[in-house]
């Protein structure tokens, strides 16, 4: 049994080992003799040290604790597996237990060497915004750190190359609004982590924006041939590869015969053809007084009413043979005889369906 007494020497005096066994010094025996309650200089002395020497390693403990914790709220590097594919399975089985979830998806996948290649841009773009929209309650801490890193890259990559500055702030517009929603509803515990954070994560995205609004985009130094200086030929052949109406409507109003162009019934047609099917076209006719029907009009009314057609240059992949997820040029260790024959390609929503369990 433990031994619960008071200990025979007596804390506080000074004891000395001898052969006969442990004695007092001779200052402690004199002076309590004198007062058994007077403590020895020495002891208030090795007491006040004792106690600055705690105080000293709680405000060292502290400190390192605060620098430690500004160091993971201010970290850039994501949390990234070197794998970049993921096995996705929906059960527990002898040798998996759990599921994949969507945020472990999103931590092992390479969206940050992604969003580098102009083929996949738009597609983790698209993904951000699907996730923002709906998908905030279901990361974890160490997904919306990845989540938070990647929009901050991705905000970066448009300030430095100047380019798809229009989708960027719809996707941050759409963050915010989410996270405002969200916010609103902390009593019901519907995001991971401190509200703190989060507010702390709406003052950045804010600053993104006005980061984005005061975009200047930097005029060419070349002295070759402009836009305006193309034939009428090439600039319908550019408005053609145009897949965004809004687009269309911007480059129309660099000069009047862009203008001129950017009106054209035929163009307009294409695109309502390219976004929405004969029967969501035949829903929503318009027919000017001539009898001629209004293409433009019709575009902005199917735009209201219907999603726009997506297609992108590189998605991610999903094997229907081994469950894994990953990106085309990536080699994960498939087991089936035709390989090609048993992958799929993954829209950015039907990623999110993916792990919709």
């Amino acid at each position: 049994m433990p031994f619960l007494g008071q200990d025979w020497r007596s804390p506080g005096q000074s004891w000395v080992k001898t052969e006969e066994g442990w004695k007092k010094t001779i200052a402690d025996e004199k002076n309590n003799n004198n007062n058994n309650n007077i403590i020895s200089v020495e002891r208030l002395e090795e007491c006040f040290n004792k106690e600055n020497l705690l105080l000293s390693l709680n405000y060292d403990m502290s400190a390192k604790k605060r620098k430690k914790d500004q160091m993971n709220n201010n970290t850039k590097v994501p949390y990234f597996h070197r794998e970049k594919w993921i096995y996705v399975h929906k059960g527990s089985t002898k040798e998996r237990h759990g599921y994949c979830t969507l945020g472990e998806a999103f931590n092992r996948l390479d969206f940050c060497s992604a969003i580098k290649e102009t083929r996949r841009f738009n597609y983790v773009v698209r993904l951000l915004e699907l996730i923002a929209k709906s998908q905030l309650p279901s990361l974890s801490g160490v997904a919306q750190k990845n989540y938070m890193n990647i929009l901050e890259r991705v905000v970066q990559k448009v300030l430095d190359d100047q380019q798809n500055v229009r989708p960027i702030k719809e996707l941050l517009q759409t963050f915010y609004v989410s996270i405002c929603g969200h916010v609103q509803d902390m009593g019901k515990s519907v995001l991971v982590g401190n509200i703190n954070t989060w507010l702390y994560r709406m003052e950045n995205i804010l600053q993104w924006k006005q980061q984005l609004d005061n975009i200047q985009i930097k005029k060419p130094t070349s002295t070759g041939m402009t836009l305006t200086e193309l034939p009428a030929s090439l600039h319908l052949n550019i408005m053609q590869r145009l897949s965004d109406g809004r687009d269309v409507v911007s480059l129309g109003q660099v000069c009047p015969s862009l203008g001129v162009l950017a009106e054209d019934r035929l163009l307009w047609k294409r695109l309502c053809h390219y976004h929405f099917t004969d029967r969501q076209i035949r829903k929503r006719l318009m027919v000017s007084d001539k009898g001629h029907l209004e293409w433009k009009k019709m575009y902005s009314k199917l735009s209201r009413c219907y999603p726009h057609r997506e297609e992108y240059s590189d998605t991610l992949h999903f094997c229907t043979h081994c469950h894994i997820l990953f990106w085309k040029d990536t080699n994960h260790p498939c087991t089936a005889n035709n390989p090609e024959s048993c992958t799929m390609s993954l829209s950015p929503q039907g990623f999110i369906n993916l792990f919709n369990f």
